[in-house]
Parts: C-alpha cells; structure tokens; sequence
C-alpha cells in the first residue's frame, strides 16, 4: 500500500510540472495536431489517392502514435533533469519506496499521453475521422496504445537515466520519430521504394499502427495483431529491466548550490 502511496504522489508531482510548462504542452499536444491538419489539408488531395478509406481516418493512428513519441521524450528530459540537479539523490534519502521513483514517472507519462492522445482523437473527431462504432474494436485499440505508451516510457526512461546532459536525454526520440515516418502513418508501405519498403513492413511500429487502423476502420484487429502486442510487450520487459539496472548503478551528480 505504501509503495501504491508513494508511486502517486511522484505521479502528482510530475504531472504538475507538465501541467505548468506551456512549451511542454505545444510540444506534445498542438505539434501532433498541427501535423494532423497539414497532412489532411495541404497534402490530403495528393496523398488520400493512394489509400483505400477517407486520408483522415487512414492517417489519424498514426498521428496518436506520434503523439506518444512526442510526450515520451518529455519524460526522458524531465527524468534527466532530475537526475541532473540530484533530486534523485534526495529521494533517496528519504522514506520513499526507491521502486516508487520511477513507477511515478512512468505513471504520469502514460496519464498525460493517454490524454494527449484522446485529445488529438477528437481534433480528428471534428475534422472528418469516423471510425466503427464497435465498443469491443475501441477497447482493443486504447488497450494496445496504453500499452504502447507505458512501453515506451520506461524506454524514455532508461535513456534519461543515461543521458550525460539534460538536452540529450530526448534524443533517442529522433529515431522512433524516423520510424514513425518510415511506416505506414502517412502513406501505405507499397508506394515507398522497393529497398524501402521491405524495413518499413518489418519494423516495429509498423504492426501497432496497421492494427490500431484496422480496429478503428474495420472493426477487426487484423493479420498482424499479435505481432503488434509482441512487439508492444517485448519493448516493455526490456525497457522495464533496462531502466532498472540503470537506476540501480547510477549515481546522480549532488545540486549546485
């Protein structure tokens, strides 16, 4: 009970610093959005030709993917910068559950990503995304995104628990936002290059956006729902361990007075 406890009240505390930075929030929530409504706006006549549903309903999976990445390099930098002015170091003096620490942070990343993406769903909501109304094909995909969000949090975490400078911590970011695009987000995988297309088909995010599509377009979880939830699941356990030994043998640098 007291781990449950303390977990929430480091949740509380990193929520109120996401709440207060109005970068953090242009960043996260109105970047995705803005993106969402440059795709369907300026480049939807050009590239809806090649999908076989209406572009907004084709491309909103991937946005509320991308949006999880944009807030999951915010949890790596705000870790980072714990770690950095040694708030870390005090938590650790005090009756707090170490396990808590991170379980805190993990647990106010996945809270305000799962509202950052409810966010970007209904914007597409109001510009024309209509998905099946099948409650069942709608738990299917939250559950899968929830999961997709925790497992890359904890991934966020390890790099922010690595990260020799406070700037650096949200880098690892660019690669998953290079996958993200590389995938079938924006455009479907067959109009990419040939050498191209065989990554982008077999890459992880891939298999998520594919099902997150079919669940809300279809009302099925598609062919390659396990292999999403496999990928999802694995990223998770690794990173989880990962991030653990990290904590474990790191020893953050006391503040500056």
């Amino acid at each position: 009970m007291r781990a449950l406890t303390d977990t929430w009240t480091m949740a509380k505390r990193s929520l109120r610093h996401t709440t207060r930075s109005m970068d953090t929030i242009i960043t996260v929530v109105l970047m995705p959005i803005a993106l969402m409504l440059l795709f369907v706006y300026v480049f939807g006549g050009a590239l809806g030709a090649q999908t076989s549903v209406d572009y907004i309903d084709f491309l909103t999976p991937g946005v509320v993917i991308m949006t999880v990445i944009s807030g999951i390099a915010y949890a790596a930098f705000r870790l980072a910068m714990d770690m950095q002015k040694g708030i870390i170091s005090r938590f650790r003096t005090m009756p707090v559950r170490p396990s808590s620490v991170l379980s805190g942070q993990a647990l106010s990343s996945t809270v305000s990503n799962a509202l950052s993406c409810a966010l970007v769903v209904v914007v597409a909501f109001l510009i024309g995304f209509r998905p099946v109304p099948d409650a069942g094909a709608w738990v299917l995909a939250a559950g899968l995104v929830l999961l997709f969000i925790l497992a890359t949090t904890w991934l966020a975490m390890f790099f922010g628990l690595l990260a020799r400078t406070v700037e650096g911590a949200g880098a690892f970011s660019y690669i998953l936002f290079l996958l993200i695009f590389i995938s079938p987000s924006f455009v479907p995988t067959d109009s990419m290059a040939p050498w191209l297309q065989s990554f982008a088909e077999n890459q992880p995010l891939t298999p998520i956006v594919d099902t997150i599509r079919s669940l809300l377009t279809d009302g099925t979880p598609g062919p390659r729902f396990w292999v999403a939830l496999a990928w999802a699941i694995g990223i998770l356990v690794v990173s989880y361990a990962l991030a653990l030994v990290a904590y474990r043998r790191s020893d953050p640098p006391q503040a500056v007075a």
